[in-house]
């Protein structure tokens, strides 16, 4: 299992732990607001009850007198949050309660309407009382403001934990992110220098073992194609000591560049891989800016890739330039076994390999290369399994 798999299991652990999380929130948060929506009807029941037998007393002085009016009294005070409405035979509204009247319970007639009317929309709960002498009443009430802040509450909670995860999330990757880029970019740094003593060594080595061969044609012939391969080594030494700083980008035909790459690459392919690229006298030269040595380092990663996939070492690798508005496209597309849809992203995250040996960094450093270094794009264009791949590389034509 590689690195990627791994950290995306993680995450997928991760999201079902914080699923279970939310989940349990809400559950518990609604199980309250049903708790709350059962005592508010009961003190609404409470309040109808207190004010009847209220009701009761001032008509009754006996009973008045002889029974305890605090207990009813305090029940009618205590009704200070659910909002209530009497609504008589006639529909006309006779008493109100917690609607938002003014110190001295009145409210205007405009905004008792607008009460009225909300409740009516919003289909709030009712009950019919029968407050003595044959009248009937319909009580309406809804929600106290209370209950209505803790339905929300856990909405509120999940947008805020949700916020919060994010930009921690975010947080902790841009750091890591600095942190990786710091390792690689010593790492990068520390080998350009350790290449560099080697390849001034053999270079010496070289020169003097052409002078002792200054007869031997063969000799000389195998020493020059070796003097190529150290040159390489200096390119590749260059190309470590450019990561991490900002390269210059120079006015470049793009045809000469993919020439010069499939040169170097056709050389090293197996025999039976066919390489067909854009024969640069035949073509309108196309000016692109680009850093020479950092773009043949991405041309060579998706070659080698391409070269990686074909089965038993046998297939073609085709180029093809085109211009897309302000971009010049590069299609690189194979014959190898291709890759799996869901993976297109994939294979651009470091560690992300298919092959037993190497780290998984080759397309991550050429997505770096042409998103950072040139403004361009990378991406894979179409892929299927056993037929091959096509990735398109996109270049600015203009400076700016």
């Amino acid at each position: 299992m590689d690195i990627y798999t791994r950290k995306t299991y993680w995450k997928w652990y991760l999201t079902l732990a914080g699923i279970a999380i939310v989940s349990l929130s809400l559950w518990y948060t609604r199980s309250l607001a049903e708790q709350l929506a059962l005592r508010e009807r009961q003190q609404v029941e409470q309040y109808l009850e207190a004010q009847r037998i209220l009701g009761d007393m001032s008509t009754d002085t006996t009973a008045f007198f002889i029974c305890d009016v605090d207990f009813p009294l305090k029940v009618v005070q205590d009704n200070s949050t659910v909002p209530i409405l009497l609504i008589g035979e006639n529909g006309k509204i006779d008493g109100y309660v917690n609607i938002g009247e003014d110190e001295n319970g009145n409210i205007s007639p405009a905004r008792l309407d607008e009460v009225y009317k909300n409740m009516l929309a919003e289909k709030a709960d009712t009950m019919m009382i029968s407050p003595g002498g044959g009248v009937v009443q319909i009580v309406m009430y809804t929600r106290s403001r209370l209950l209505g802040m803790l339905e929300w509450y856990p909405y509120i909670q999940l947008l805020l934990i949700t916020a919060f995860v994010g930009l921690g999330y975010w947080g902790f990757n841009a750091a890591r992110r600095a942190e990786q880029n710091q390792v690689w970019l010593g790492m990068a740094k520390e080998t350009a220098h350790q290449l560099g003593t080697p390849i001034t060594a053999i270079l010496g080595w070289l020169e003097t073992l052409k002078a002792v061969n200054e007869d031997r044609a063969d000799n000389q012939e195998m020493l020059h194609e070796l003097g190529k391969d150290v040159t390489r080594l200096e390119l590749v030494a260059d190309r470590f000591s450019k990561i991490g700083a900002t390269p210059e980008l120079s006015p470049v035909n793009l045809y000469d560049e993919l020439e010069s790459c499939r040169a170097y690459m056709q050389r090293r392919a197996p025999r039976r891989v066919s390489f067909n690229f854009p024969d640069p006298s035949g073509c309108e030269p196309l000016i692109v800016f680009l850093n020479p040595p950092l773009f043949d380092w991405v041309m060579e990663n998706l070659l080698r890739n391409a070269i990686d996939a074909m089965e038993e070492g046998k297939g073609s690798i085709t180029a093809t330039v085109y211009r897309e508005g302000k971009w010049a496209c590069v299609d690189i597309a194979d014959t190898g076994k291709g890759i799996q849809s869901g993976k297109f992203k994939t294979v651009f995250k470091p560690g992300y390999s298919t092959k037993t040996r190497g780290w998984g960094l080759g397309l991550s450093l050429s997505k770096r290369i042409i998103a950072e270094y040139h403004r361009g794009k990378i991406f894979v264009k179409k892929s299927e399994p056993g037929k091959g791949t096509t990735f398109t590389v996109k270049l600015r034509t203009g400076k700016g």
